[in-house]
């Protein structure tokens, strides 16, 4: 590995007009591809094989006209203080607006609240249930303009008009949090460089491999349903790993530059060594991102995949395009003229630094620095003791938005309960009585304590299924809710249609979040079998070590938990929420906590590799376990420090974004790199591989036979290039050393 980066890193340096031109040919063709598709994102949440699925397709199938696949839209109105909805100039405007409604583009169906009497106890406020034909990616401009113009017509004529469901699209106000993510990491680039060349060639690389990124994946919702956070997630972390990966290659270029070596042998060398970190910490977090698939929600997926595309973009530009860009700057990238000076002495190896101080105090207090990390982070996992999961709803909108108000409204003129109806269905294709099947199951709702009112059976046109509609008395995602469903389906049901060959399922928002819950659950062991055993794997070929991996992917599990505690103390419970721009504390969206363990998992590892591997070489290359450990410290705590710094910010500026998903995912993604460079990597690591002394490079033997040797520390390469050389090559030019001769000379890579 380090030797075939080391003939990458030399030929991409001599050969750097050619690969930068390589590259700005591949962003335009992927800039013109993403010009002429006209993909669409889409939000659609499948469960295949849960009850709620279930139901879903059999209302497709059995009520089409119902649109139980479609988008949905509330329109609520709500009269001026002191006036009702049921009769005089309101009612008339209230009609008319339906009616508008009802020859909107794409409408299947509008419900007429008068007829059927949804009216508030005070007659104040009123709401038309829209149904779509068509999924809520595939709903046009126009359709959604009509739904707006609809409520700016109510707006003008006196009445309070708001949207909510999944066929309003809310644009969001910009968001800044990308810039200052930029601005920061470029401060942090700038103080551990002292250099403005060296600060902006990660920028500049990592900007532009995630622009190919996010511009292929645009690209790829021309085929694929892509949902609209997946581009959103692959900004995110594309971002944050390729400023870190270009980070680690550019800080090893400079050191071999400091140590004598020519500006391109110094390239080869640092892609043999860093870059072979970098190609491993990036196929960690890709096993971890690819593997959520396993779970079989496409959301997942879908986030997974395109993340993972990210990464593996950042992982060849850092391989690539860097070592061109290198070549372009040569020796210029030493030239400091922003370094204080301390940092000057540092490079003269006068004194040591910050992290050096910091790695010996732990060093000297193992068990102390260890028992006070763990005790730490346990403190800050004790609330997600207490989570509870939830799917998005209107009520997590942004104060102020239609969604938010809409949903406001009809709480407070129907109860919490009519945001969320649980859709009923019995199915009695196989009874000898659907009627009184259908009867039995409206009347034993009815007498459940939870439920605020239940609609009549709607039979399909056979008249084997029917469908009913029941209003909880509670919120969406309040637990009371969740045992209804609960009750329902576990013991109402079975009693009320034993011996009737019907059976009921649920749907609805509730019932989705339920199945997505157990789904997880099931999916979790399975997932972590797969990711975190086949990163164990990788790390055990990295680092030629049984205990190393194993600590290493205990220190994520700490870290994992206290993200988790920190989310729903903010989230859910409140503290801090204004801080953190939260409007209103509501449970975990259900897929983050398996979404954070893929995530973080990858993340954490990162920094195992970039830390723990300078440890491993200084070993291999005769140190004594503390020294080695102090070493890697000396070489790698700044650079550390300032990539943790860089995926914070990059992170946290998510948390501008009005989206609570995206602003939990930018607070937990930026509290787990917190835990694990400063805590876990930073302090439980030297704690414990002080503790272990040698124990913690053993490897069995039979064990070290069947590894392959990847040499991700570059002692092989090492040995070639530090061996004896002859004054001419095997083509009689003077000037060859052997080590080039032994390398480059096979292949005469680059060659002019």
């Amino acid at each position: 590995m380090a030797t075939f980066l080391y003939r990458v890193g030399r030929f991409a340096f001599r050969r750097r007009r050619l690969m930068v031109m390589l590259w700005i040919a591949v962003l335009a063709v992927v800039g013109i591809g993403s010009a002429s598709v006209s993909g669409a994102t889409s939000d659609q949440f499948t469960i295949p094989g849960t009850q709620s699925q279930k139901a879903l397709d059999l209302l497709d199938k059995e009520f089409p006209e119902a649109s139980a696949l479609g988008a949905t839209a509330r329109v609520v109105f709500e009269a001026p203080d002191g006036q009702k909805l049921t009769s005089g100039a309101n009612r008339t405007e209230v009609e008319s607006l339906i009616a508008d409604l009802k020859k909107a583009p794409q409408v299947a169906s509008v419900s007429d609240p008068y007829p059927g009497r949804l009216m508030s106890r005070d007659g104040s406020i009123t709401y038309a249930q829209v149904t779509y034909r068509v999924a809520q990616a595939d709903v046009t401009a126009e359709a959604r303009d009509a739904l707006h113009a609809v409520a700016d017509k109510g707006e003008k004529a006196g009445l309070a008009v708001s949207l909510g469901g999944n066929a309003v699209n809310e644009k969001e106000g910009a968001n800044a949090g990308e810039l200052i993510g930029l601005a920061v990491a470029a401060v942090a680039l700038v103080i551990t460089f002292g250099s403005l060349l060296a600060a902006g060639l990660p920028l500049l690389t990592a900007l532009l491999g995630v622009v190919i990124a996010i511009l292929s994946i645009t690209v790829a919702t021309a085929i694929w349903d892509m949902s609209s956070s997946a581009s959103t997630l692959a900004l995110m972390l594309g971002l944050a790993v390729a400023i870190d990966y270009a980070l680690f290659i550019v800080s090893r270029y400079r050191s071999e530059i400091r140590a004598g070596h020519e500006p391109e042998d110094a390239c080869g060398r640092a892609l043999g060594t860093a870059g072979s970190a970098v190609v491993f910490a990036g196929l960690t977090v890709v096993i971890a991102l690819a593997g959520l698939g396993v779970v079989g929600i496409r959301l997942l997926t879908d986030l997974g995949l395109a993340a993972s595309f990210a990464v593996v973009v950042a992982v060849v530009v850092a391989l690539t395009l860097l070592p061109a860009l290198l070549g372009f700057a040569g020796t210029r990238i030493m030239k400091g003229n922003l370094q204080t000076k301390r940092m000057r002495a540092l490079e003269r190896g006068e004194g040591e630094s910050m992290g050096v101080r910091w790695v010996g105090h732990v060093i000297r207090h193992p068990w102390r620095a260890l028992v006070v990390s763990v005790a730490v982070l346990g403190v800050l996992a004790i609330p997600a003791l207490s989570m509870r999961l939830g799917m998005p709803d209107d009520s997590t909108a942004p104060a102020g938005s239609t969604q938010r108000v809409a949903y406001d409204t009809l709480s407070k003129g129907f109860g919490p309960g009519y945001n969320g109806p649980l859709t009923v269905v019995v199915d009695a294709r196989d009874s000898k009585a659907p009627q009184a099947a259908a009867e039995q199951a409206v009347t034993a709702l009815g007498k459940l304590p939870d439920v605020a009112s239940v609609s009549p059976a709607v039979f399909n046109t056979s008249g084997d299924v029917a469908l009913i509609r029941a209003v909880p008395k509670s919120s969406p995602n309040s637990q009371e809710t969740v045992d209804l469903v609960g009750e329902i389906r576990d013991t109402t049901a079975p009693a009320v249609l034993k011996g009737t060959d019907a059976e009921v399922v649920i749907t609805g928002t509730t019932a989705l979040n339920i199945d997505v819950s157990d789904k997880l659950g099931d999916a979790l062991v399975p997932y972590l079998v797969v990711v975190v055993g086949l990163a164990l794997i990788l790390l055990l070929l990295v680092f030629r070590s049984i205990l190393v991996p194993v600590k290493a992917t205990l220190g994520f599990l700490l870290s994992v938990v206290a993200t988790l505690g920190v989310l729903v103390a903010v989230f859910q419970w409140g503290w801090l929420k204004d801080v953190f721009g939260v409007d209103t504390t509501a449970p975990i969206v259900s897929v983050m906590p398996i979404f954070m363990i893929g995530v973080v998992f990858g993340l954490a590892m990162d920094y195992q590799v970039f830390l723990v591997t300078r440890m491993r070489e200084e070993y291999v290359h005769g140190a004594e376990p503390t020294e080695a450990v102090v070493a890697g410290f000396r070489h790698g705590a700044r650079v550390v420090t300032a990539a943790a710094i860089i995926m914070i910010s990059v992170f946290a500026g998510f948390l501008l974004a009005d989206a609570a998903l995206i602003k939990s995912i930018g607070l937990g993604l930026a509290s787990a790199v917190l835990f694990d460079a400063f805590v876990v990597r930073m302090t439980i690591v030297p704690a414990v591989m002080a503790l272990l002394g040698r124990r913690a490079w053993v490897l069995p033997q039979w064990l070290d036979r069947i590894l392959p040797n990847v040499d991700v520390e570059g002692e092989k390469l090492r040995h070639v290039l530090d061996g004896p050389t002859d004054t001419t090559g095997p083509d009689g030019e003077p000037g060859r050393g052997s080590a080039e001769d032994r390398l480059l000379a096979p292949a005469r890579w680059g060659q002019d």
